[in-house]
């Protein structure tokens, strides 16, 4: 049987096949998880990073930088929900505990996302922290958009990290 250029045949119920295709491509968008930066025909806005804990260890003004170990590399846009568009010049600032499962200074850092919003930590992987699952912590901030707080958490042996964060505008 012939085909309409979308797996459906020619024949009465292809408008039903039209509208099943449709709801299937419509339930795959909606299953992409928050933050990711993707965006598909159609979409006005990004749907914004959800929110995580802070924890107990956060330090405000940790010192400037994008290298704070070796091993994983965490990259991404800073954008914003209600346009989707990358925001120059966000603040990031991250913590984690080190290899050993401490948190210390030397894995504390902040940075600036570039012209294009885009950021690049290089850090090491985050030890094992008791009674939680290994992670990082995330702290982005921009003019005109609410602060976002949460965290990472890379799957065991991940090297790379590729995450846009979506903020709030006010």
């Amino acid at each position: 049987m012939k085909g309409n250029g979308n797996g459906c045949p020619w024949r009465r119920d292809a408008l039903a096949c039209v509208l099943a295709a449709s709801l299937a491509g419509l339930f795959a968008a909606a299953a992409l998880p928050s933050g990711s930066g993707a965006v598909w025909a159609g979409q006005a806005s990004c749907p914004p990073t959800a929110a995580d804990a802070e924890g107990p260890f956060y330090v405000p003004n940790a010192p400037v930088r994008s290298v704070i170990g070796r091993g994983l590399v965490v990259m991404g846009t800073v954008r914003s929900a209600g346009s989707c568009t990358p925001i120059p010049g966000a603040r990031l600032e991250w913590w984690q505990a080190n290899p050993g499962g401490q948190y210390d200074d030397a894995h504390r850092a902040t940075q600036a996302a570039d012209g294009e919003g885009r950021y690049r930590l290089e850090t090491s992987v985050p030890g094992l922290y008791p009674g939680r699952p290994v992670h990082l912590h995330a702290m982005v901030s921009a003019p005109g958009h609410r602060t976002l707080t949460t965290q990472l958490y890379p799957k065991p042996g991940q090297t790379e990290i590729s995450f846009d964060f979506v903020l709030r505008p006010q």
